[in-house]
């Protein structure tokens, strides 16, 4: 009887034990954020460390590893940044060429090995290394451009080096509403980029921003194209043909870019890839010359927009 009681009590134990560690992966990314937002990074550190001692190196770990350079490099510690992003880059391709997994084959890793070049990227440019950052990038992209990490990865060898430059064509085979121009026919005219996506909650914020600047620049010339693409889901989340996610975003247009409803919308993944949109909304605007003015990851208020713009319609 007590060896029954005994075995019960061990097989509880384990279960116990498996639970506890099925909840510490799926806590461990969460609880170091919360940490690192408090500022605390021996905490975040030392769940680290306990989570990596009972779990060994996970992509979970990868991706909460990551947040600590992340944490660093939002608080301007650029040394300790550049550590946890270049331990994060090791193991993640370590992980990679041992499990000779693909990178996307689980969504902890291309997180992970995203933020360890993007904060790495960022390192050197603080340190005015700025060619060794564009070539850490570039590098990277000739390695991961196939994968879901190529937007990621662009974005930030845009931040470094798209200014100045022509930009990148349009690719719009599909569209919605009138069909885009090719930006080279628009040379002689300021242009607006508004990079958005259907489940974006700060892109439908950023209308009214749009249409107020649109209106009031047309007088110059300004034309305003708001690329997007295919993610493979609609309403909630649910799973999504192209077809049914075609006539998701629409319903979304009609219902939240009213004051835009004549704004071209190339459709293509390609051109988030080209523009490295893998923050939305991204901003980009366009000089009379057709060159990059302005590359912003993300919204703008009203007169930080209107300054850009302004900068662009001058001859």
């Amino acid at each position: 009887m007590r060896m029954r009681i005994l075995k019960r009590g061990l097989v509880f134990a384990g279960v116990f034990l498996c639970v506890a560690s099925m909840r510490a992966q799926g806590d461990l990314i969460e609880d170091v954020r919360t940490q690192l937002a408090q500022n605390s990074f021996s905490v975040a550190e030392s769940e680290l460390r306990t989570y990596k001692a009972q779990n060994g190196v996970t992509p979970e770990y990868l991706e909460a590893l990551s947040w600590m350079a992340r944490g660093a490099a939002a608080t301007k510690q650029w040394d300790q940044a550049t550590a946890y992003a270049t331990e994060t880059r090791t193991l993640s391709e370590q992980q990679l060429a041992t499990s000779k997994r693909k990178l996307d084959s689980e969504p902890h890793l291309p997180t992970a090995l995203g933020a360890a070049y993007e904060v790495l990227a960022q390192a050197l440019a603080e340190k005015r290394q700025h060619a060794q950052a564009v070539s850490l990038l570039r590098s990277a992209l000739a390695r991961y451009g196939n994968t879901s990490i190529r937007a990621r990865l662009q974005k930030n060898l845009n931040l470094l080096a798209l200014v100045g430059q022509p930009a990148p064509p349009l690719q719009a085979t599909q569209y919605l509403g009138p069909k885009p121009p090719a930006l080279a026919s628009l040379k002689g005219s300021p242009v607006l980029l508004f990079f958005w996506a259907h489940w974006c909650v700060d892109c439908k914020a950023e209308v009214p921003v749009i249409a107020r600047l649109r209106q009031e620049f047309a007088p110059d010339g300004l034309v305003v194209i708001g690329p997007t693409q295919f993610y493979g889901y609609a309403a909630q989340g649910a799973d999504a043909t192209p077809e049914q996610e075609r006539a998701y975003i629409e319903s979304v247009r009609a219902r939240y870019y009213a004051s835009l409803q004549d704004m071209p919308v190339p459709l293509s993944k390609q051109n988030f890839n080209a523009y490295g949109a893998s923050t939305t909304p991204t901003l980009v605007v366009l000089n009379r010359a057709g060159q990059v003015a302005m590359y912003h990851p993300g919204a703008l208020s009203y007169d930080e927009l209107r300054s850009a713009v302004q900068k662009a319609v001058a001859r």
